[in-house]
């Protein structure tokens, strides 16, 4: 097999004003508008966070102790968690073991 080498010299890079007119020029690459965002509906964190740690709802919400209707309503956008809960979120998806560890000693 012949091993083929590509020169910087046959490599031409396109300026960022290149690629954002390329991009636009796209009609299926258009930006999201203002009404798309707000159309989209946004995956909510918690999701996220679950689905990270290959967790199903039902494992996600005994082990962070959570009311498993609750977890489904924020997962479906049908609630949103308050700040204190954000927190705990977070701290969830920072360092799960040890959230875990203290929730639940001697179950992991």
């Amino acid at each position: 097999m012949r091993k083929t080498t590509i020169s910087s010299k046959m490599l031409r890079p396109m300026s960022t004003e290149a690629v954002e007119k390329a991009a636009r020029a796209d009609r299926d690459a258009q930006p999201l508008t203002e009404a798309d965002l707000r159309r989209m509906q946004r995956t909510p964190r918690v999701k996220i966070i679950r689905r990270a740690l290959e967790l199903t709802q039902e494992q996600f919400a005994e082990r962070y102790h959570i009311p498993l209707g609750t977890l489904r309503d924020w997962e479906q956008g049908r609630a949103e968690p308050d700040q204190p809960t954000r927190a705990y979120l977070m701290l969830i998806a920072r360092d799960p073991e040890h959230v875990n560890r203290m929730l639940n000693p001697g179950r992991h």
